[in-house]
């Protein structure tokens, strides 16, 4: 039975979720947080206003009596893409709302709290224990929100001329020690969320796979490595991309990772606290899948698939993200680190950047979406995405675990992702 402590629970840990959204988007302007500089990103105010709608349409409109919206429009303007709910503004043109403002949103994130609040603090504890699984989902929305959020604010500082900060400070400069090498033996494994914990459903069920003995690299791929790359032509050659990579190069003339500029024959990297030269002992960031395989097929190696980088991180003992940790958001550093001193385990493996693998994002053996609207969370975009592991410098802690399963695109190239090498066999 749910008790009054229980609520109290929720309660802190939906304030201390909802206050670090505000907290991210303090900094910025109202005018900052209304612009959308490509269809890919979104407002810093509709991400603010979106995870509000979600608490409001799933969670309010359940189970406060009387329940009214708090603004009719705002379903059909903050609905991501929940066919079941009703319509929704494009996507696309979501920068054309400059009303309501970011004061107004603002107004709509209070309204919303303080109801959830009484509505939590006078709920019997049966229909507590029945919604607090909708509960604890809203704080993992949210949290997705807040990594999108900064790389969304991020892509929309760059295009400004000015390429204003929005915080943290440059690292020293650093440079690559050389990668090496985790062995792993492989076999009949399992893989996927084990339960006894928060977990979306498209990492369930946990299911058995054979791998193969393969290796995976100790480290992710540095800048100073991807420059090998471009000096190499690694831009210009077809034969090192698949054929849909290739054509967005021709397409969109890539000649380097993205937020990369050539300024009097140095490359300088703009990232959230500012542009700077290019510093090689970093890793490489905001590179897509096209990219990352084309360099992986340069190098003689290839990515990892989901499962091998799944299960080489549990053989490695980092299994439990919160003992590993990592360069996570937590530490404000908002941009990937340099891995550090070679220990023969894997380094990086939670935060720094997004790690692209070979896996196409598809439903795992037993998959089920969840009934009705919110089953339309993860399910319905199985199909012409590439699975990422690991978390990135913008992922809020807490959030990052061994099993969660990112997808983007493979042209996608504004989130923040990296690249880990893997090879089939033992070192020669």
């Amino acid at each position: 039975m749910t008790t009054s402590s229980d609520a109290d629970t929720l309660i802190a840990r939906y304030d201390e979720v909802r206050s670090h959204t505000e907290t991210l988007a303090a900094p910025l302007s109202p005018e900052d947080q209304t612009v959308q500089s490509m269809p890919d990103v979104s407002p810093t105010k509709w991400h603010r206003a979106h995870v509000t709608w979600f608490f409001e349409t799933f969670l309010l409109a359940e189970a406060e009596p009387s329940f009214a919206p708090f603004q009719d429009t705002y379903w059909f303007l903050f609905n991501s893409y929940y066919e079941a709910v009703g319509p929704r503004y494009s996507r696309s043109e979501r920068g054309h709302i400059t009303r309501p403002g970011a004061h107004d949103v603002g107004l709509y994130r209070g309204n919303v709290d303080a109801r959830v609040r009484d509505l939590v603090t006078t709920m019997d504890g049966g229909m507590l224990d029945k919604l607090s699984a909708t509960i604890e989902l809203g704080f993992h929305h949210e949290q997705q929100h807040q990594e999108l959020l900064l790389m969304d604010i991020k892509h929309v500082l760059s295009v400004n001329p000015l390429q204003p900060v929005y915080a943290g400070s440059p690292l020293p400069r650093s440079e690559p020690d050389t990668a090496g090498w985790v062995d792993v033996e492989g076999g009949l494994v399992e893989v996927g969320h084990p339960g006894g914990g928060f977990g979306f459903d498209n990492e369930l069920p946990r299911h058995r796979q054979w791998l193969e003995p393969y290796r995976i690299a100790d480290r992710l791929v540095t800048n100073g490595e991807w420059m090998h790359f471009m000096a190499d032509r690694g831009y210009a050659r077809p034969e090192l991309w698949l054929s849909d990579g290739w054509a967005a190069v021709q397409a969109q003339g890539w000649s380097s990772p993205f937020y990369w500029t050539e300024l009097d024959g140095v490359w300088h990297e703009h990232t959230l606290h500012g542009t700077q030269p290019v510093d090689p002992g970093l890793p490489v960031t905001h590179v897509s899948h096209y990219e990352a395989d084309a360099y992986a097929t340069w190098a003689g190696r290839r990515l990892p698939t989901e499962a091998e980088w799944e299960h080489a991180v549990v053989a490695d003992g980092q299994g439990d993200a919160s003992v590993a940790g990592g360069n996570l958001a937590d530490l404000q550093t908002f941009h990937a680190r340099p891995a550090g001193p070679a220990t023969g385990h894997l380094r990086q493996v939670y935060g720094d950047c997004w790690e692209w693998t070979s896996s196409s994002y598809l439903p795992y053996p037993g998959f089920h979406p969840a009934a009705g609207a919110i089953g339309e969370y993860n399910g319905k975009f199985m199909s012409n995405q590439m699975v990422l592991r690991g978390g990135c410098a913008l992922t809020p802690p807490g959030h990052a675990r061994l099993t969660y399963r990112n997808f983007f695109p493979p042209g996608a190239r504004w989130a923040m992702s990296g690249v880990r090498l893997a090879d089939g066999g033992v070192p020669a």
